[in-house]
């Protein structure tokens, strides 16, 4: 008999704010525990559609369900004003963001009994998972960084955002429509992701935003660093995808030289803008993570 596949919701406080908390695993017996996975969503879209998006007549695009199959307990979350969570007049910058992980951590311990988990974040999600790592490595087993940025030095993306800065900075959120979405795929090189898989992200999308909070943009304009790589103490994957105008790739790999964990990875994405897992190559987004997630402990250390 297949396992069944399961799916809950939650909701934990912050203040008088609510975040959406999502989880998906496959149906175990017994005593088996598997393993936490939580995955961070970055600055344009809420959890459900950039980690459960379902494209009809495709598979393999609802990250939850892929990595639930390969035996993970898999969870996300809405950060402050994005998807179902409450939309407040938050920035919900980098450091909030942060703050909403370190509660949902507790959420997961509290319900798996499992305390460090690994953390999978994309774009500003990897910039919230990186300072959660850096403030809370105690609940970290492994973190991996897609499409991360460190000083900004070297991306184009960034480069034209700034001109864009005191708008940003002006308010607290930004809007986003259905044409927006499809220039996240067109402005580093058109190609990389079907139209069709577009469309059904940006549908995701808008179902539950037509804004979205600016504290990250805020953040990655005029912030960075917000990550300090010495202080990222626990195994680290860098994923940069070979067109990605934010990534910046001597950037990435001064922050890859600092990392003090002797257990880091440096994986470039061939034929990958900057969306990995809405991608054409998405398959070998999930071969580089899914590895970097199953890779044993060493058992010498020297």
């Amino acid at each position: 008999m297949n396992a069944k596949l399961l799916s809950n919701e939650y909701v934990v406080k912050k203040g008088g704010v609510d975040l959406q908390v999502y989880r998906r695993r496959m149906e175990t017996t017994g005593r088996i525990s598997l393993p936490v996975l939580f995955l961070v969503h970055g600055s344009s879209f809420g959890a459900l559609a950039g980690y459960d998006l379902q494209v009809p007549g495709k598979a393999g695009y609802s990250m939850m369900d892929e990595c639930a199959g390969f035996g993970f307990d898999v969870w996300t979350m809405d950060h402050e004003g994005y998807g179902r969570s409450t939309k407040t007049s938050s920035f919900s910058d980098i450091s909030s963001g942060s703050d909403d992980l370190a509660l949902a951590a507790k959420l997961v311990e509290r319900e798996t009994g499992i305390k460090k988990a690994a953390y999978y974040g994309q774009s500003s999600g990897s910039l919230r998972a990186a300072l959660f790592a850096e403030r809370h490595p105690e609940m970290v087993d492994r973190l991996a960084l897609d499409a991360t940025v460190w000083t900004g030095e070297g991306s184009p993306t960034l480069a034209e955002r700034r001109k864009k800065l005191p708008e940003f900075s002006a308010k607290n959120r930004r809007p986003i429509d259905r044409a927006f979405v499809h220039s996240i795929f067109n402005r580093d090189h058109p190609g990389t992701a079907e139209e069709r898989v577009i469309d059904a992200f940006a549908d995701a999308i808008v179902k539950l935003d037509d804004s979205v909070p600016t504290g990250t943009y805020v953040d990655m304009c005029s912030k960075l660093p917000v990550n300090n790589p010495d202080n990222i103490k626990v195994p680290t994957l860098i994923m940069r995808g070979q067109w990605d105008g934010i990534a910046g790739f001597d950037d990435l790999i001064e922050f890859f030289k600092r990392l003090p964990n002797p257990d880091k990875h440096f994986a470039v994405m061939p034929g990958i803008s900057h969306a990995s897992f809405q991608q054409k190559n998405y398959m070998l987004v999930y071969h580089i993570l899914l590895g970097f997630f199953a890779q044993p402990a060493p058992v010498y250390r020297g």
